[in-house]
């Protein structure tokens, strides 16, 4: 099997975002990056997020996105630092999209967790070595004031691509993601997990047929987040 190793090479844009900084994080996040919550049930409706305004924005692969909420509440795909206008990723705004999914915009709000960015993705299929050659870490706390909530994301699938898993790595001393780390988190309709993207590189392998559809929400760590976090794991 191809290794991640065989594709990306130092330097890479990934291995200078920050992996260490004065702000809270959850202890719930600490040993993985990641936690599997329980499933979405029901799922959401298709009408929801497939009627959704969709712009050209690449990321991980053949991807659009659809925005729901932004800093300024305008369909845009950029962070929240515009020039002239830099933000940290929290208090986001709904945009024009959020009337269509109102299922989606209950559960972010739902969550009771200062939120950023909320954006539904679309991905074409990819297969696993396609897949690495986009992995990476996200730059979630640009301008995250020290000792604030660190911001993390929560994807719920929302559409059955049969094969699909999430990739994930540590980054190793090298600065770039450690094959010994390597984790697959399935992805079926419904499916709920929160990621620490800043700290573990990521992308998702779409081996189906089919275009995969989903939510990706930024929280900030807190109290907050941490409660609606434990009263979403499965039960043991």
């Amino acid at each position: 099997m191809t290794s991640v190793r065989d594709i990306i090479r130092a330097p890479h844009w990934s291995t200078d975002i920050p992996l260490d900084s004065p702000h809270l994080r959850l202890d719930v996040l600490a040993e993985r990056g990641f936690v599997i919550l329980t499933d979405q049930d029901p799922p959401v409706p298709d009408e929801e997020f497939r009627s959704l305004e969709y712009m050209d924005w690449k990321s991980g692969g053949d991807t659009h996105f659809a925005p729901v909420a932004t800093a300024d509440g305008e369909l845009d795909c950029r962070g929240f630092w515009k020039p002239g206008d830099e933000r940290p990723d929290k208090n986001g705004r709904f945009t024009s999209n959020a009337a269509r999914c109102p299922t989606l915009v209950a559960h972010v709000e739902g969550v009771g967790a200062n939120f950023g960015r909320v954006r539904v993705i679309q991905l074409e299929p990819q297969d696993y070595e396609q897949a690495l050659r986009s992995i990476h870490r996200d730059d979630n706390n640009r301008f995250n004031p020290d000792g604030e909530g660190w911001v993390v994301r929560q994807w719920i699938e929302l559409t059955d691509t049969p094969g699909a898993f999430m990739i994930l790595m540590e980054q190793g001393p090298d600065g770039l993601p450690d094959p010994a780390t390597e984790v697959h988190v399935p992805l079926y309709r419904g499916a709920r997990f929160v990621v620490d993207t800043q700290r573990l590189w990521h992308v998702v392998c779409n081996p189906s047929a089919t275009t995969r559809f989903a939510l990706i929400s930024s929280f900030e760590s807190g109290p907050a987040l941490d409660r609606w976090i434990r009263a979403n794991l499965p039960a043991v």
